[in-house]
């Protein structure tokens, strides 16, 4: 039985201009490409098609079809109950970081192999790697502290023959955010991370209940993440504040490395007190960059320790190549 909607692809006004995910899902054509979607497509009551993103399953076959049809990667998997995030919210922060770049480069965007980019917490899944070295050419350090997640990333890695453009680092210390992944003389002109937002197990399965419930949702959402995740990947001690302020302080040790730290902020109520500790540790420059995904609000923190003199001369060293 086939299953037809009207077939008007919506756009998504709300996220970045550049994003390749701004309309509906074309499930017709991500079918196509991965006929395994095929079984968790259905009609909602609009009669438009959709899958239950409640089900971790659907989710991970729909980002499998998406990262095949938009960033040409044929062989992605990950291990059960890891992270699948949602690729339309995690290409937005990329493209807003490329437009940080641009503001600095007389609005064009730095591109190719040579602007390189460390991704704090790459997962199991590997997706900033993929969508920013796809759609920029960056080159991609990816660490992670879970030995599972370090073995599948470099396992989509290596499958899609991506070892040139990415590195897989394993972390070997709960302690540190940048030691031990950072080497002295290398440099960064970006770092990124999606943080453990929570402190507690409890705490992000009640994230998840308010998001159902907000969402219009009128099943009750048993303990299944839908986009699953470890301990490590939702939730650390102190939650998303506390390793803010470990990562801050550690990014001190780091500051001619990089040209911009970055990390998404979950809690609009965590950015007064980093602030704070943004200005303690000496931080030249600061900005939050606002995005939206549907009805959730996110945000990004970006610093620097480069002075005026220092971001000009790494501009020319590394991006007028």
């Amino acid at each position: 039985m086939s299953i037809k909607s009207k077939g008007i692809l919506e756009e998504k006004v709300k996220l970045h201009p550049r994003n390749k995910h701004r309309f509906n899902y074309d499930f017709p054509k991500l079918i196509d490409s991965c006929s395994e979607l095929k079984e968790f497509v259905f009609l909602n009551d609009f009669q438009n098609q959709t899958i239950d993103f409640k089900d971790p399953k659907a989710v991970k076959i729909l980002n499998k079809a998406l990262l095949n049809v938009y960033y040409g990667i044929s062989l992605w998997d990950i291990p059960e109950g890891y992270l699948c995030p949602p690729i339309p919210g995690r290409a937005d922060y990329l493209h807003n970081l490329a437009d940080l770049l641009a503001a600095d480069h007389q609005n064009v965007i730095p591109k190719g192999k040579h602007i390189r980019v460390l991704d704090v917490g790459v997962g199991a899944n590997c997706i900033y790697p993929i969508i920013g070295f796809k759609e920029y050419g960056w080159s991609f350090v990816g660490s992670d502290i879970d030995d599972l997640a370090i073995r599948s990333a470099k396992n989509i890695v290596n499958a899609n023959v991506l070892s040139k453009a990415i590195d897989i680092r394993k972390q070997g210390s709960q302690a540190h955010v940048f030691t031990g992944i950072i080497t002295p003389k290398e440099q960064f002109d970006l770092t990124l991370c999606n943080p453990p937002f929570h402190s507690s197990l409890s705490e992000a399965l009640a994230g998840t209940q308010r998001k159902w419930k907000n969402l219009g949702s009128k099943n009750q959402v048993d303990s299944t993440l839908n986009f699953g995740g470890q301990k490590a990947e939702l939730w650390c001690e102190g939650g998303e504040e506390l390793f803010l302020k470990n990562m801050i302080d550690e990014s001190l040790l780091f500051s001619k490395n990089c040209y911009w730290f970055s990390t998404l902020i979950s809690k609009k109520t965590t950015l007064p007190n980093a602030y704070k500790q943004l200005k303690r540790v000496g931080a030249t420059d600061v900005k939050t960059l606002n995005m939206a995904q549907g009805q959730k609000i996110s945000r990004s923190l970006v610093w620097t320790f480069l002075d005026k003199a220092e971001q000009e001369n790494w501009r020319k060293m590394r991006w007028n190549l």
